[in-house]
C-alpha cells in the first residue's frame, strides 16, 4: 500500500499510545528514526527527514514514552523500563506493518537501535548510529573517556527550572543542548524552536526532562555482545562530542563486524544543520544496498 507523503498518528505499540509521523511513501524501504533521552521526535528536523524520505525512504520518527504526545507518567514514577523503550521501536514497525527497516539512533536511541539490533536482528536491514557508545558491555580495551570537564561544569551549573514557568523550561532546554554542542556554532533560533515545540506537544514536561533518568533495564546486558551484531552499521560521531568523546565511536566501529566509521569534524553530540550536507547521502547509501 502507498503512503501519505507526511502523516502523524497515534500507535497502540507494545502495548501503549505512542505518536508517531512519518514521511514519504510506504512502498520504500523503511528507516526508523530513534531520539536520545527526553527528547521529543521533533529534534529530527523535519527538512531533515524530508531530505531522507526524497531519497526513496519510508522516514518513521516517533516520540518515546513521556515525551511529546506519547503516553506519560507522573514526575519521579515511571512505569516502565529502559526494555520497554528497546521493545517500543519494534512495537512501533509493527503498529506500521514494516516487517523490517533501517534503523537510525542517536545517544540513547543510538544504544536501542543496538538492542534492538542484536534481540530482533531479523527486523533489522541495517545500523546508523550517532552521538553515541556501546549499549552493552565492551569485549576489547582500552577504557574510554568519560564526559568532559567542560560538559560536566556546563550541567553543574544548570539550576532546575520553574516547572510552571514556559520560558524557564524552554531556556534550560536550550541549555541543556548547549552544554552538548561542539565547536561548530550553536545554532540557538533552531534549537529553541525545537524546545518550543516540544513544550507545546508534551503532555507533561517534568515527566519528559526527569523520567527517563530513572529508569532501568531489567534484561542481562552481559548476555549481548557488540561483535554479535549482524546488521551493516554505519557510526556517526563528532570529533568534539563531550558526553561520549569521539574515541566512544572509534570503539564502537572496531567491535562490531564490518562497520564504518564516519567522522563529522567539530560536531559535539548532536547533529547540526552544518552536517546535513554529509550525513543525508552517506544514510542513503548505507541504506541503499541492504
Amino acid at each position: 500500500m502507498t503512503g501519505a507523503t507526511r502523516r502523524k498518528r497515534t500507535l497502540l505499540a507494545n502495548g501503549v499510545d505512542l505518536c508517531a509521523e512519518t514521511f514519504g511513501d510506504s512502498a520504500d524501504p523503511a528507516l526508523l528514526l530513534i531520539m536520545g533521552t527526553s527528547a521529543t521526535m521533533d529534534w529530527w528536523d523535519d527538512e531533515l527527514c524530508e531530505r531522507l524520505a526524497a531519497g526513496s525512504r519510508y522516514v518513521i520518527r516517533f516520540d518515546h514514552r513521556d515525551t511529546g504526545e506519547s503516553v506519560s507518567y507522573e514526575p519521579g514514577v515511571p512505569g516502565y523500563t529502559g526494555d520497554d523503550l528497546d521493545e517500543d521501536a519494534v512495537g512501533v514497525l509493527d503498529a506500521l506493518d514494516v516487517s523490517r527497516a533501517h534503523l537510525a539512533g542517536i545517544s540513547m536511541g543510538g544504544g536501542i537501535a543496538q538492542i534492538v539490533g542484536l534481540d530482533h536482528p531479523e527486523r533489522v536491514a541495517s545500523l546508523t548510529l550517532m552521538s553515541t557508545t556501546s549499549a552493552v558491555p565492551r569485549q576489547r580495551e582500552p577504557a574510554l573517556p568519560g564526559m568532559t570537564a567542560q560538559a560536566q561544569a556546563r550541567f553543574a551549573a544548570l539550576k532546575e527550572p520553574d516547572w510552571s514557568d514556559r520560558a524557564s523550561v524552554i531556556d534550560y532546554m536550550v541549555e541543556l543542548e548547549r552544554a552538548c554542542a561542539g565547536s561548530i556554532p550553536f545554532e540557538e533560533e533552531r534549537v529553541r524552536a525545537y524546545a518550543e515545540r516540544a513544550y507545546m506537544r508534551t503532555r507533561n514536561v517534568r515527566s519528559m526532562l526527569t523520567n527517563h533518568d530513572l529508569i532501568h533495564d531489567t534484561g542481562s546486558p552481559a548476555d549481548r555482545r557488540l561483535d554479535e551484531l549482524r546488521a551493516p552499521t554505519l557510526v556517526v560521531h563528532g570529533t568534539h562530542d563531550p558526553m561520549f568523546p569521539h574515541e566512544h565511536g572509534q570503539a564502537l566501529a572496531a567491535e562490531i563486524p564490518d562497520a564504518r566509521l564516519l567522522t563529522l569534524e567539530g560536531a559535539g553530540h548532536e547533529l547540526p544543520r552544518a552536517t546535513w550536507d554529509v550525513v543525508v547521502p552517506a544514510v542513503i547509501e548505507h541504506t541503499a544496498r541492504r
